[in-house]
């Protein structure tokens, strides 16, 4: 059994991890979205620039991104600190699978909903702000909330670049203690229960959501 100071030692890199899920999914969504939109609506030069960005990000290692963003762009004179370039990374990577999510909610829904809200004087932008998003997200959640899982468990790769967060103050204490197997596995049961309360509120939220349209 861990002593309680390492228990707390855990649970303070468990927020940095909850920090880092919380703004690299809040930077993905956005991002996201503006992606979704620029494929099914931004015409071809933007839809090929968002095709481009989606298969670029989802068929590199997130860990090479983080990479390339912590040590390479301080050569190009922008110096981001450990948790602001995995936090970039985080929600650069997250992007481009959240919008195809988005996009595939998009395209469902039907083409007369667009020709409708024009007709009754709706711009472009706000028939898809007003019309085609609500219902796209609804349709989106239930596929979406996996990628807030999986970015949940990346958040790991942090510990590379030496973010506190929670594998690296496993790995600090297995330095302290020389008990990997018991820190260890208390460090994959704190995963556990997060991603299992995480899917809890998703479902919460997305039974909410519903309930709202």
């Amino acid at each position: 059994m861990l002593k309680f100071e390492y228990i707390l030692r855990l649970l303070d890199g468990l927020r940095v991890t909850l920090l880092l899920l919380l703004f690299g999914v809040a930077l993905g969504f956005v991002l996201g979205i503006l992606l979704a939109i620029a494929r099914v609506y931004g015409g071809k030069i933007f839809s090929s620039l968002a095709f481009i960005y989606t298969e670029l990000f989802r068929g590199t290692p997130l860990l090479v991104q983080l990479f390339i963003i912590y040590y390479g762009l301080p050569s190009l004179g922008i110096d981001l600190s450990r948790f602001e370039s995995t936090v970039l990374a985080l929600g650069l990577n997250s992007a481009a699978y959240q919008s195809e999510y988005f996009r595939g909610a998009i395209e469902s829904i039907p083409r007369g909903q667009m020709l409708a809200a024009r007709s009754i004087g709706m711009s472009k932008i706000k028939a898809i702000r007003y019309v085609i998003l609500p219902q796209a997200l609804r349709l989106a959640i239930p596929s979406w909330s996996n990628e807030v899982i999986y970015l949940l468990k990346a958040t790991s790769v942090a510990f590379i670049v030496g973010v506190p967060e929670l594998l690296s103050q496993g790995r600090i204490i297995v330095g302290w203690t020389y008990k990997p197997f018991e820190v260890y596995l208390t460090v994959a049961a704190i995963y556990v229960i997060v991603v299992n309360l995480l899917a809890k509120l998703l479902d919460i939220i997305y039974e909410k959501y519903k309930l709202l349209m």
